[in-house]
């Protein structure tokens, strides 16, 4: 993994930014803020970095979150977008 890749997203800014840690995704959504996956915590260098990656991350989208305003709860939709199949 590269230390790119360990960046933290500015939460909520776009609907648009990924990052992994392992096989974890954590996703950047204008309402939201999606994690997937699996990560496993080594008890070795790599699993420290994971880890840090992990807590930065979480840290940021509380600190955000701290900030705003927030209403007691919104309605996330769950918008699937239907892909034409070429072949039919």
């Amino acid at each position: 993994m590269s230390k790119e890749k360990l960046l933290c997203i500015a939460p909520f800014e776009n609907e648009e930014e990924v990052i992994t840690i392992q096989e974890l995704s954590i996703e950047n959504r204008l309402d939201r803020v999606s994690i997937h996956g699996a990560v496993d915590i080594t008890k070795d260098q790599q699993g420290l970095e994971y880890a840090f990656a992990l807590k930065r991350q979480i840290d940021t989208i509380v600190e955000y979150l701290k900030k705003q305003d927030l209403p007691e709860k919104i309605s996330v939709e769950n918008v699937a977008e239907k892909v034409v199949n070429p072949f039919e």
